[in-house]
């Protein structure tokens, strides 16, 4: 496969269009029969890939180029899912948008070369593949819970943790599911699930969601001083999924498409086998 043939089955599999602003193809190849994907894939990783005679280096978070410049950007795909929470849509334009620029002064200092120039001086194609897998994610999740909750009328914190760790990824990481949050005894409510659009929100998202009648937010990852702000809001609960097995369950999904098509792939770097 080529590098844009595999960026065209990641897009038909998340439902979108075209490329969002983290995900791209840094370095092109072609004739790719065995890659690497894994969640942070930088120069070390490269250096291994190079050596285990691979043909290809995906990695899921951006460490350079235009994807790691722009990925303030696809954060205001998080207005669509706010909206779909029932959040008014200015609303969720103007609560968002503090993140939004605090992300972008963050990546505005970074490397945005380091990775980009050793794997052009390695020769090695190498892709970004963020949004798509995120998106993936979340469908799931959230069908998941949709499913497992459909049947419990007051269904509490300990009925979602339940639910999440019956998908394989939760299964076979060693971290697990937590409420950040309420109590296992705590009625979760209307439970709703944000694992894409490049990075948490913040505290005023967070709020919103609640207003909007979310009753628990569940999330890959969620920092301590918003877990402190929705503590003291005490409108809501949080449950904190975990990152790399969150991250791993979309990348196993087109793992499993690219397999499908004859790809030797190489799980690494925090990828959790299904």
């Amino acid at each position: 496969m080529r590098t844009r043939e595999i960026m065209n089955l990641v897009l038909e599999l998340a439902g979108l269009d075209e490329v969002p602003p983290d995900s791209g193809i840094i370095v092109p190849g072609k004739n790719i029969k065995k890659l690497a994907f894994g969640i942070d894939m930088e120069v070390a990783e490269l250096l291994l890939a190079r050596d285990l005679g691979v043909d290809a280096v995906v990695s899921h978070h951006p460490k350079g180029g235009l994807p790691m410049v722009d990925f303030h950007k696809v954060m205001y795909r998080q207005i669509d899912r706010m909206v779909e929470a029932g959040i008014p849509i200015n609303k969720a334009q103007k609560v968002l948008q503090e993140r939004v620029e605090q992300v972008d002064r963050s990546h505005h200092v970074g490397n945005y070369d380091r990775v980009v120039s050793a794997a052009q001086l390695l020769n090695m194609p190498y892709m970004v593949i963020h949004s798509p897998a995120d998106i993936l994610t979340e469908k799931t999740v959230q069908a998941a819970l949709d499913r497992g909750l459909a049947g419990i009328p007051k269904a509490t914190l300990r009925d979602v943790l339940d639910i999440l760790v019956e998908i394989p990824e939760y299964q076979n990481s060693p971290v697990k599911p937590v409420i950040r949050v309420g109590s296992e005894k705590d009625y979760a409510g209307k439970v709703f699930v944000v694992m894409a659009g490049g990075t948490n929100g913040g505290e005023k998202v967070a709020r919103a969601y609640f207003e909007a009648g979310v009753g628990t937010l569940v999330a890959m990852h969620m920092p301590d001083d918003v877990i402190r702000a929705v503590r003291e809001q005490n409108i809501g609960n949080i449950v904190v999924a975990g990152h790399m097995p969150s991250d791993s369950i979309g990348i196993n999904k087109i793992i499993a498409a690219l397999e499908a098509r004859g790809v030797e792939v190489i799980r690494m770097s925090g990828v959790v086998a299904p």
